[in-house]
């Protein structure tokens, strides 16, 4: 029996001697019921088009340009560094982008956009003011409509990181750089999904916060994208 109990707490000793983050993760947390718009409201940007939830999504209707939902519940529950939130979307109709993520890093708000300028560029927009077709994160990707992609952004405290359907599409270090966003989303903040000329669809919206280790790791740029197509036009 002291057998046994010496090595019950030398196991307790093992475990105690772990760091935190390997022995907890914190927990995803819904921000979306899939079945009503609770803890958000219609994005205000004018001739917006309808947000309605049907079938377990959101349905974002065509607007004249850009129609969007907004977080309208508590902003506690929305961490401002050191968190990931993810998401599924997808082009309905149209041709331009049908995910813009408007997300907090730190006090600055910055927005990741998925198939703008015309339906292929991802990036982030904006660093030291330029958009997300015109800094380094940009990237040409091409997008199907009616299928839905996993779209997942970190901010930590080294910087940005984003994928695609889990293939990393950015990763830029942020120290030092200007966040923002443009001037059309400011109604988006503290956190906002929009599209643009397009009707999109979006669930499973959830967030979680980072472990110590995650929020601390190096931040590795992705790889070497796509030639950028033609920047006329979109968002």
């Amino acid at each position: 029996m002291p057998h046994i109990k010496s090595l019950a707490l030398l196991s307790l000793i093992a475990l105690a001697a772990l760091p935190l983050s390997a022995q907890v993760t914190p927990p995803w947390k819904p921000l979306f019921d899939g079945k009503t718009l609770m803890n958000w409201k219609s994005t205000p940007f004018g001739d917006e088009g309808a947000v309605t939830v049907k079938d377990g999504r959101i349905v974002l209707a065509k607007g004249d340009e850009m129609t969007g939902i907004t977080w309208s519940g508590d902003t506690a529950m929305l961490p401002k560094l050191n968190y990931e939130i993810s998401l599924q979307a997808q082009r309905i109709e149209g041709n331009d982008f049908f995910c813009g993520l408007t997300f907090p890093v730190k006090d600055a708000p910055c927005s990741f956009i998925v198939g703008g300028w015309n339906g292929g560029v991802v990036g982030l927009s904006s660093l030291d003011g330029k958009d997300a077709a015109r800094n380094e994160t940009a990237r040409f990707m091409a997008f199907e409509n009616k299928r839905w992609y996993k779209i997942r952004v970190r901010v930590s405290e080294r910087g940005i990181t984003a994928w695609i359907d889990d293939k990393q599409v950015v990763g830029v270090k942020t120290e030092g750089r200007k966040i923002g966003i443009r001037s059309e989303v400011e109604v988006s903040r503290p956190l906002g999904i929009a599209c643009y000329n397009t009707v999109a669809g979006l669930k499973d919206i959830q967030i979680r916060e980072l472990t110590a280790d995650e929020a601390k790791a190096s931040i590795n740029p992705p790889p070497v994208p796509s030639p950028l197509a033609p920047t006329r036009g979109g968002r």
